[in-house]
Parts: C-alpha cells; sequence; structure tokens
C-alpha cells in the first residue's frame, strides 16, 4: 500500500500534511515505508505484458519514490510523474537515475494547476492515491485528470474499498498508523464521480497484495471522453 496523504481539506492540513511527508521520506528508509514497494503491481504487470497498454506518454499520478514509473520506463513508456512531496521527487530521480532509465519527475500538487501539461498523456495510472482525497475534492481531481489526457486515453484507478475490514477498522474515514485519514470508498459513489469524465470500461472490488498483506481496492478501468 503506498499512503501518500497529497490533499486535504484545510490549508493549514494541507501544509501539516506536506510536512509530515517530507519528514517521512526524508528520515526513513524507503524500505521501512509502507507504500514503497519496488516491484511492480501483478494487475500493471499483466495489463502491460497483454498489451491492454501499450508503449505510449504515460503519468503515474502520486508517483512517490518512482518505482512504478521506472519500471514503465523499462518497458519503453516515456513516463512522467508526479508527487506532491519534493524528497520523493528527488529519490525518484536517484532511483531513474541509478537504474540507467531517464523519467520526467515533477513536484506538484494535482489539485492545483496542471495547465502545461493538458492534452499530454496516452495513459494515466494512479496506485492507491484516490483515497487520500475527500470527497469534495474530488471533482477538481477528475477535471484535472481528465485535462491532462489526450482524447480517449486510458486511465487506470486503484484505491481502497470501503468492503475492507482488516485495515483501519470500519467506515468512510479511517486513521493510518501514520497518523493520515484516508476515504474508503463504494463502487458506487465511484460510478459517480468517474461518469461526468470518463466512460467506465469496467470497475470492480479486487484483492490487492499489499506490503504487509493483501486488502479490498476498487479497481477502475476508465477512457477519456
Amino acid at each position: 500500500m503506498r499512503f501518500i496523504p497529497l490533499w486535504i481539506n484545510k490549508m493549514n492540513e494541507k501544509e501539516d500534511t506536506h510536512e509530515q511527508m517530507e519528514q517521512i521520506y526524508s528520515k526513513i528508509h524507503p524500505t521501512n515505508i509502507p507504500w514503497n514497494i519496488a516491484a511492480p503491481p501483478e494487475l500493471l504487470v499483466k495489463a502491460v505484458e497483454t498489451g491492454k497498454i501499450k508503449s505510449c506518454q504515460a503519468v503515474d499520478l502520486g508517483c512517490g519514490m518512482g518505482n512504478y514509473s521506472v519500471w514503465l520506463a523499462q518497458q519503453g513508456f516515456e513516463v512522467t510523474g508526479f508527487d506532491f512531496s519534493e524528497h520523493a521527487i528527488k529519490q525518484a530521480n536517484e532511483l531513474a537515475e541509478s537504474k540507467g532509465t531517464y523519467c520526467r519527475f515533477i513536484a506538484a500538487n494535482l489539485l492545483g494547476d496542471l495547465k502545461p501539461y493538458h492534452d499530454n498523456f496516452d495513459f494515466a495510472f494512479e496506485w492507491e492515491v484516490l483515497h487520500h482525497i475527500f470527497p469534495e475534492n474530488r471533482s477538481c481531481y477528475m477535471q484535472n485528470v481528465s485535462n491532462i489526457l489526450r482524447l480517449g486515453a486510458i486511465y487506470l484507478s486503484v484505491c481502497f474499498s470501503e468492503k475492507d475490514s482488516d485495515f483501519g477498522g470500519k467506515g468512510k474515514y479511517r486513521k493510518t498508523p501514520l497518523g493520515t485519514t484516508l476515504y474508503f470508498s463504494s463502487e458506487k459513489e465511484l460510478r459517480e464521480l468517474f461518469d461526468s469524465h470518463f466512460k467506465i470500461m469496467d470497475l470492480t472490488s479486487l484483492e490487492i497484495c499489499g506490503k504487509y498483506g493483501p486488502h479490498m481496492a476498487n479497481v477502475a478501468w476508465l477512457e477519456n471522453k
């Protein structure tokens, strides 16, 4: 699991979260960061291996330390990674360099102004990032994702499902061991959210492997319209 609290609804909370994440990325060894997983998710690997997603201009939303971005680049994709944390972006660049590959990593707030990147990408994916964005901010986020994608581009979204009973107890809002708050979504509300900007090709709940065990996630394959 990648707990990347990129956005929350109050400015002072946002600033506190940014500082917290900078402390995590600068003070904690990467192997001890729960969401930092070197191997790409099986779901993404299968999508590339079967040709469901072909090499193209891709964007990793909430890229963290760049593991999945670098893997995609190694498969022939031209990859841009966005993350809120400057320290994460620095480490992502170091990872790409150490692997002898190139990705463009950018420190950015994905609820902010992304006009320079409009109509840039053919494939976007966010691996367990949407649950950090609360409902009141999700419409803005969907608009931004749609804007940076070309018409007909594919968007893969994976976020925690409210069906998950093993992480953080029950309810829509749950605290993590790091003290951050996540929002656990239903398929119904995600359908309503995605429908405004995307054609829903598939939306289901699946068991996903995390660093410390499996959990239930909503997996959506979408087409920009």
